[in-house]
């Protein structure tokens, strides 16, 4: 073989062996299909990230804007990106692929648009079908390659649902081949709808209650298959097989007596689950809980209560036994807590920037603070609150209610009607 025709294939070579790599890398990273991650629990399984950020914070890789208005989060699936935003009455969906090229954009339901307008439900994706609800109630199925419509009903219609001041904000959830669905209101409380059509699989009994602006869990014990959630008032388990409620109590209820008498309820966060143990935390000054789980799933029994982390709507996580999140003071300043999982014990509460969402990858939290946008970067150590790196995220407008998304060593966050990605890989 002559040189000149080496010199052509040999660059051809690399750059085929370069891509697969590439390829195999991508495959090797868990997908971010659903809100809060791959197990709904706020945390990345990567590791090989950066221990500390450049001064200016981590390069900047690209930055989308006129996605619509909106809190929800990216979802990405394979090669494609998904995030939602409302653009005049109605919510979109738009994917990109991971360099942030636009591929499509569809509408799938009508938008909230009282008290703080905007989007608040990120995409649950399945193989190759997207699940939605829109802020008005609007279930709708569709195909991941190109967002036309598989399936859609107006679920809070059929079911007859109430929520409260700020509409609907449950990400839906996937148990098998069932989409469910927390309507509550007075004909049912919970729903399961098939997957693959949108018809109704069973309807909980109803419990009299609001719904909550919660995303609900699967946990499995004792055989069963149980979805966990908050309502307005209460948390509940139901049976993600047969619909039949196993167990409910009144979390509104432990507020203290000497408590103030202004106090919203406004469940937020989802709940967490670990070993035989749930637990669940609300702002406004409303004691987070921890619940035992029994052996068979059919009860629960409160084990231990806290006022310190009363996390407002950023969500908590679980690392090496510790719970960590921040919490309320008033509507526009928290503290940043960390609490022992077994006991409650408070192992920190201090102050940076204010109250805000977060995420865990390879040892460090992601804290995204509310009001300014500051993402810090934080040791998940009990020992203190250890901030190595910070920088804000300055696209974008309103409040930073958006939570931290990271895959494939790449940070995407949120804000308003955009959506940037920054590289934060070692």
């Amino acid at each position: 073989m002559n040189k000149s025709l080496l010199t052509l294939i040999i660059p051809v070579l690399l750059l085929t062996l370069l891509a697969c790599q590439s390829d195999q890398q991508r495959a090797d990273v868990a997908d971010w299909p659903q809100f809060r991650g791959p197990n709904r629990d706020g945390k990345s399984s990567e590791t090989g990230l950066l221990k500390e950020w450049p001064a200016d914070g981590p390069e900047q890789l690209w930055m989308v804007e006129n996605i619509g208005d909106g809190y929800s989060t990216a979802i990405i699936a394979g090669s494609t990106l998904y995030t939602t935003g409302m653009i005049d009455s109605l919510d979109y969906l738009t994917a990109f692929s991971l360099n942030g090229d636009r591929k499509w954009q569809v509408p799938y339901g009508k938008a909230w648009r009282s008290s703080w307008p905007g989007v608040r439900v990120s995409p649950t994706i399945e193989n190759n079908r997207i699940y939605l609800i829109s802020g008005m109630g609007e279930i709708s199925c569709l195909n991941a390659a190109n967002g036309k419509t598989v399936w859609s009903l107006n679920a809070y219609e059929k079911f007859e649902g109430e929520y409260k001041t700020w509409g609907i904000a449950e990400n839906l959830l996937i148990a098998d081949d069932k989409v469910i669905y927390t309507p509550a209101g007075k004909k049912t409380t919970m729903v399961a709808l098939n997957k693959k059509t949108g018809e109704t699989v069973w309807m909980s009994e109803s419990i009299g209650d609001y719904t909550g602006y919660v995303s609900p869990i699967l946990v499995k014990r004792g055989g069963r298959n149980i979805v966990v959630t908050v309502t307005g008032n209460y948390i509940i388990g139901v049976d993600a097989d047969s619909g039949t409620l196993l167990w409910k109590d009144y979390y509104t209820g432990l507020f203290p007596e000497d408590g103030p008498d202004w106090a919203p309820i406004i469940n937020c966060n989802m709940p967490m689950y670990q070993d035989g143990r749930i637990f669940i935390t609300s702002g406004y000054d409303h004691p987070a809980a921890m619940y035992a789980l029994s052996e068979d799933g059919g009860s629960i029994e409160l084990a231990w209560q806290s006022p310190v982390l009363d996390t407002h709507h950023g969500n908590v996580v679980l690392v090496d036994g510790y719970i960590y999140g921040s919490n309320w003071i008033n509507n526009r300043e928290g503290n940043w807590v960390c609490l022992d999982w077994e006991t409650g014990e408070v192992a920190y509460e201090t102050e940076w920037k204010t109250k805000g969402s977060l995420t865990y990858a390879d040892g460090m939290l992601y804290c995204y603070e509310e009001k300014d946008g500051t993402v810090g970067l934080v040791e998940a150590t009990p020992e203190e609150f250890r901030v190595i790196s910070t920088f804000r995220n300055t696209a974008g407008h309103g409040p930073h209610w958006a939570h931290p998304v990271i895959h494939n060593g790449v940070l995407y966050i949120r804000h308003g009607d955009t959506l940037t990605a920054y590289t934060i890989k070692a």
